[in-house]
């Protein structure tokens, strides 16, 4: 049991004294990405023949969360304490594993599966949120622990008051990182000001857009970092109770978070009197059953508490009636990953990242037709051309860049000639898109701007509660509408019905996936429209 922040500081000691001892790892990638090409079999493979050979007492075979280049699925580090020296090694599979044996034995690494670490990939990327995705066993707390964790809880509950937290992540600018961009420390001050008898934290891990995996893959390589991050929130804002909400489809995530939340009880830090202060805190994992509409905050808030789940007319807002009729804070899994480090390095230390407006880092998944698939961590401000050409590699040779969707199914079709605009909240909202939970997806000239358009839009239809008349019927009639664009069927007339029920969706609909369903579709049309009047027979 840790029972004060000096016990946790010795025992963070220890383990990087122990650490020590294993002057090199092997970290084969057990995310999603490479389990399933087998690296959960290569891991065992690679620590029964580490044990053989009789290298176990200096190097340690573990497995560790996706650290980013999913496109060189699977990935293995090999990491050499002395020098604090790395290399990378992609597409490995079980018959690498006595070339692991060699450069163990020889120092000399696997020439033709070297990663170029100095590529834009890795130099040009900032983590804050996967400070340790790639290098902490998910499975280890001691690991966790060694690389400072739960340091930010045990420091705030034995130095700060509940103030002092809000006040510091009012100061780093954090913005809530599922799609709204509210500020967060605004969200937790509300909350703090209520007087109630139960408050909840609810975390929101039901990652539902196309091309989208920020969240998973967080939750697979870092949940005690989640796990911490809500334990602050809770601190802050005199909760005692949190939620992680994970859709049923993840269940490398869904196992990890378990097995994190049932180390952490074990060690004093989820429960009664953590660290001795008399803050008591406890989680939980809830499983959704995949309706992209529960992404919604009170569309989740109801699935928890075991009932459909609908939107509801806001206000009131959670901060005043949320989970139970509580007050509650929910954010997403990115946002609750931000806030250890915040607390760890200061407010203004995040502040001085990013633009003034967007501070910070943002996590995209990178997907689509572009070399570097996977998952990057970037400062806000970075240009969209600089995120694609650089850190993404560009497009296949042969390809040429056509649009950008940024936001999902709620977000817009980017087109080339403005990818020289910054990456933050108000940029992208000024030219038609929003910047989503980050997902990203690359398209090339085969793609048929209004096929785009309607694969949003029907997504949209089957994914809406049917609750509200607007989105119900409306995105079944766009849907509808563009199938006859694309049967090139479609009148003058439709092309201004097509826009006119656009608006009328945005305006009318209850919550946010109806008022943003129209989102891909006025995006094509502003940048693409050319490619809607093909679709008008006797144009």
């Amino acid at each position: 049991m840790l029972n004060s922040l000096e016990e946790l500081q010795e025992l963070a000691i220890e383990k990087r004294d122990l650490k020590r001892n294993s002057h090199e790892e092997l970290r084969v990638c057990i995310g999603s990405s490479c389990a399933a090409l087998n690296s959960n079999d290569l891991l065992k493979d690679l620590k029964k023949e580490v044990k053989e050979n009789d290298l176990d007492k200096r190097c340690k075979v573990k497995g560790v969360g996706c650290n980013g280049l999913c496109s060189e699925a699977i990935m293995v580090a090999h990491y050499h304490k002395v020098g604090d020296k790395e290399s990378i090694y992609s597409k490995i599979d079980s018959s690498n594993t006595q070339d692991f044996i060699n450069t163990l034995n020889t120092q000399t690494p696997i020439a033709d599966k070297k990663c170029d670490k100095t590529q834009p990939f890795f130099t040009r990327q900032k983590k804050i949120v996967l400070e340790n995705a790639g290098i902490v066993d998910p499975d280890d707390i001691d690991d966790y622990i060694a690389y400072d964790g739960y340091l930010a809880l045990y420091t705030a509950l034995d130095e700060m008051t509940p103030q002092e937290v809000i006040n510091e992540i009012k100061t780093s600018g954090l913005r809530g990182r599922g799609g709204g961009g509210y500020p967060t420390g605004l969200k937790w001050e509300s909350v703090s000001k209520v007087d109630a008898e139960q408050k909840y934290i609810v975390c929101n891990g039901d990652e539902g857009d196309p091309g989208a995996f920020m969240d998973r893959a967080i939750m697979e390589a870092d949940p005690h970092k989640i796990i911490e991050g809500m334990a602050l929130a809770g601190y802050a804002c005199g909760a005692t109770k949190g939620y992680i909400y994970v859709r049923a489809e993840y269940p490398i995530a869904v196992q990890k978070l378990n097995k994190a939340i049932k180390q952490a009880r074990k060690k004093g830090i989820l429960g009664n009197q953590i660290s001795d202060s008399g803050f008591s805190f406890d989680l939980e994992v809830r499983l959704g059953g995949g309706a992209f509409v529960c992404g919604e905050a009170t569309a989740l808030v109801a699935s928890i508490e075991g009932n459909r789940g609908n939107p509801r007319q806001k206000p009131p807002h959670l901060s005043d009636y949320g989970l139970w009729k509580s007050p509650t804070i929910l954010n997403n899994v990115e946002t609750f990953a931000n806030i250890a480090p915040i607390i760890r390095n200061g407010g203004q230390w995040y502040n001085s990242i990013g633009t003034e407006k967007s501070p910070g880092t943002k996590v995209f998944a990178l997907t689509g037709h572009i070399k570097n698939t996977g998952l990057v961590e970037v400062p806000m401000g970075i240009t969209l051309r600089e995120l694609i050409y650089e850190v993404g590699g560009g497009l296949p040779e042969g390809s040429k860049l056509k649009a950008i969707q940024t936001g999902g199914p709620s977000g817009g079709c980017i087109p080339e000639e403005l990818l020289d605009i910054p990456v933050d909240y108000e940029s992208l909202k000024s030219i038609g898109s929003i910047m989503g939970s980050g997902g990203l997806i690359v398209m090339d000239e085969s793609s048929n701007m209004v096929e785009v358009a309607r694969f949003f839009m029907e997504f949209c239809q089957s994914e809406s509660c049917g609750k509200c008349v607007p989105c119900r019927v409306g995105t079944t009639e766009l849907t509808q509408l563009l199938d006859k664009f694309i049967a090139k069927e479609a009148s003058k007339s439709d092309f201004e019905l097509l826009k006119n029920m656009c608006e009328v969706v945005k305006d009318t609909s209850l919550c946010g996936l109806g008022q943003t369903a129209p989102n891909p579709v006025l995006s094509t049309i502003k940048y693409f429209e050319n490619e809607y009047l093909e679709g008008i027979k006797d144009a």
